[in-house]
């Protein structure tokens, strides 16, 4: 549940309010799909979204306490992908 009087008390900590991390990528636009699976299938380290179908270009919202972990996983991947 959200209570946003909790969210907006400062005496709150914020520990975990800076560990959003976007990443860009591009990779073959037939490989998104999988892409999206392999990642769900992590159990959810990250979600992708697509940005540009016709580029190949997609997001990767993760965290930067995951994107490591992540990272080597993509890179094991069976397709091409750059990061842009």
């Amino acid at each position: 549940m959200n209570f946003p009087e909790v969210q907006n008390d400062p005496s709150v900590p914020t520990k975990y309010a800076d560990a959003d991390l976007i990443i860009k990528a591009r990779l073959d636009r037939s490989e998104i799909q999988m892409l999206c699976k392999l990642v769900e299938g992590l159990g959810h380290l990250g979600v992708v979204t697509t940005t540009n179908k016709e580029f190949g270009e997609v997001k990767i919202q993760t965290t930067k306490y995951c994107w490591s972990e992540l990272k080597v996983a993509i890179e094991k991947m069976p397709f091409e992908m750059e990061f842009i």
